[in-house]
């Protein structure tokens, strides 16, 4: 029997995920409360439309997409595993703490998997940069910097702190695998005033690994960009360059010489990287839960991780706008 998956919200990015859904041959139906986006994705994709009760009682459908508004997860997501099936929710997980552990439960009630869009997760430039940092090439992690920045797309319904930190905490979580000991959030909101149009948090983590993140959806200029640094080297991942060029590894080094530290530079080298779409590999991860019962590396486990971090952040940054 094969896997059938509908997807709930047929906006930008939807569409992607529902181009991705359809080639591989999964997509049994679309849904939006826009009539009008779910029939022309209807058409393109060549699927029929569904409402939120129709997703609900078919049986033959196992998982669903639900790439709506966060603020419409909750409702949702509790909705499509009290039916029964697998979710995956777009990132954020969910605007709060409290929503974040409704749908743990019911995922707990039913017996199901929740899967959250991490996508970075299963970016092949990351993942090579993951298995070349646990085989130990630029030695024990000392320090993570990443850097998000960019003009739009913003949001009223949420801060960038909800949009946009989501990706890195991910990628800096899958890194130093524990929770940080410290968290110190500053933001700046002169667009939306909803708590952080550009945000930089600085984290302390067990081992003395530090780690600084700096998000803005407020920048003329685009720069996706994680630097990991060691004992023995950085390594670095740029989504914003040519695949062949995405993952660069460093192996300077620091000398201390008594009355002066001197650096001893070597020449930077492109790491080779697997080809894939990273949503090609998100969307295949779902339907793996949905085939197997088992759960993702993006799981409510390590949502859950991240909400928590989140809500300190957004915490600390109502603190500065009050």
């Amino acid at each position: 029997m094969g896997i059938n998956i509908a997807i709930i919200g047929c906006g930008i990015w939807g569409r992607n995920i529902a181009r991705n859904a359809s080639e591989l041959g999964v997509l049994a139906g679309v849904c939006d409360t826009n009539q009008h986006h779910a029939e022309a994705f209807s058409k393109q994709f060549s699927c029929p439309t569904y409402s939120l009760e129709q997703i609900l009682q078919t049986d033959s459908i196992s998982g669903v997409l639900v790439v709506t508004n966060a603020n419409s997860h909750e409702k949702i997501a509790c909705a499509v595993l009290e039916a029964g099936k697998h979710v995956y929710i777009e990132k954020p997980l969910a605007l709060t703490m409290e929503s974040a552990l409704h749908i743990k439960q019911a995922a707990i009630k039913a017996n199901k998997h929740v899967m959250v869009g991490h996508l970075l997760q299963y970016h092949p430039a990351y993942i090579e940069l993951k298995k070349q940092v646990n085989n130990g090439i630029i030695g024990d992690i000392q320090h993570i910097q990443a850097n998000r920045l960019a003009m739009g797309r913003i949001r009223k319904s949420e801060s960038a702190i909800y949009d946009l930190c989501p990706h890195d905490l991910s990628l800096i979580l899958g890194l130093v695998k524990t929770m940080p000991g410290s968290i110190n959030c500053a933001s700046a909101s002169h667009v939306t005033h909803n708590g952080g149009d550009i945000i930089v948090t600085n984290f302390k983590f067990p081992g003395d690994i530090t780690a600084v993140m700096h998000t803005s959806w407020y920048s003329p200029y685009k720069e996706h960009r994680l630097v990991v640094t060691g004992t023995k080297g950085s390594i670095m991942f740029d989504d914003t360059k040519p695949s062949d060029q995405k993952l660069t590894f460093y192996q300077d080094k620091i000398l201390d010489e008594g009355d002066a530290i001197q650096i001893e530079r070597a020449e930077p080298a492109f790491l080779p990287i697997q080809e894939g779409e990273p949503l090609r590999n998100e969307v295949s991860a779902f339907i793996d839960v949905c085939k197997t019962n088992s759960p993702a590396i993006t799981d409510m486990e390590e949502a859950l991780k991240i909400q928590e971090i989140l809500t300190e952040m957004s915490r600390q940054t109502q603190q500065d706008t009050s």
